[in-house]
Formats: C-alpha cells, structure tokens, sequence
C-alpha cells in the first residue's frame, strides 16, 4: 500500500525543521509516543537506530526505525529553492513501512511539507487485518501530521488534547 499526503505549515521551512526535528519536542505533537530512544547512532542523522513505542486504542506498538536519508545534512541555512528530504524505515513485528517526507519553502513563513508512504503487511495475521488497519494507519498518519501542524504554529501539545 502507497499513499501520499500534503499539508502546508505557516512558518519558515527552517522553523519547521528545527521543531520537528528536535527529539525533546516529539512528544509534545507524535500522540501516542511512549518512548523514541536511540540504540544506535544520534538521533534523526542517517543510520541510526532508535527503539520505538507508540500507544494506540489500549495496545502499545514496539518497532524499529532507521534514519535512510537526510539530506541535506546540516538543517540550516539550507538555499532557496532546495527540497529537503528525510526518509525512514519502521519495521514492527509483521509490518514494513517507510516514510519519505519532503521540505519545500513555499514563500516567506510558509512550508509545504509532503509525506509518501509506503507500508507491507508481512506476516499472516498482519495480511488479515490490512482492510482494517490500511485506512486506520492512513489516517493516523494524517493526524500526526496535523498535529504536528497544529503544534508548531499555536503551541497546541497533543498531550493536553488526547483522545
């Protein structure tokens, strides 16, 4: 299963990196996020490993994910006209998935950022229950990124707002 999603963010592209970048301030929009910690390599840089564990509906999710692609490498600064790209892989028990998000400055304080998809059913029991968890993954999705969205620009922390 593929699926793109797009939303605009009314900040500066340099802004937008710095907020969601910084692993302090993950928790404050990635609802449902109980822990984001590193096993191997620093955080968000290409390579590394980071131990994961979101909370969704009562049931608890562990996967690992691998930073594939951060470019470029130094956030800022970064010229006009550059698409900043940053790509992971999640691996949970039975599912594959991978996320490539894409920065573009769309003008003074406004950011487009894109986010393509991509996730695999691997096992029996996961193929079973993709009708299901298709739509409600995408729409998790969506709202990461709207609350992501929502942090940023009114300092609303999902945290005060679960549910």
């Amino acid at each position: 299963m593929r699926y793109t999603d797009s939303l605009e963010i009314a900040l500066p592209r340099e802004e937008v990196l710095s907020l969601i970048s910084d692993p302090a301030r993950l928790p404050m929009w990635l609802r449902g996020l109980v822990r984001h910690e590193p096993v191997r390599g620093e955080h968000g840089q290409v390579g590394t490993v980071s131990h994961v564990v979101l909370r969704s509906g009562g049931q608890e999710m562990e996967c690992t994910e691998t930073i594939t692609r951060r470019e470029p490498p130094e956030l800022h600064g970064i010229p006009a006209g550059t698409v900043v790209r940053y790509e992971r892989e999640i691996v949970a028990e039975g599912m594959w998935s991978a996320t490539r998000d894409r920065f573009t400055e769309l003008g003074p304080g406004r950011t487009l950022w894109e986010s393509e998809n991509e996730l695999r059913f691997e096992s029996l029991p996961m193929r079973l229950l993709a009708p299901v968890l298709r739509p409600m993954l995408r729409r998790q999705s969506r709202r990461h990124m709207e609350d992501f969205r929502a942090y940023a620009e009114d300092g609303i922390d999902v945290r005060t707002t679960e549910g």
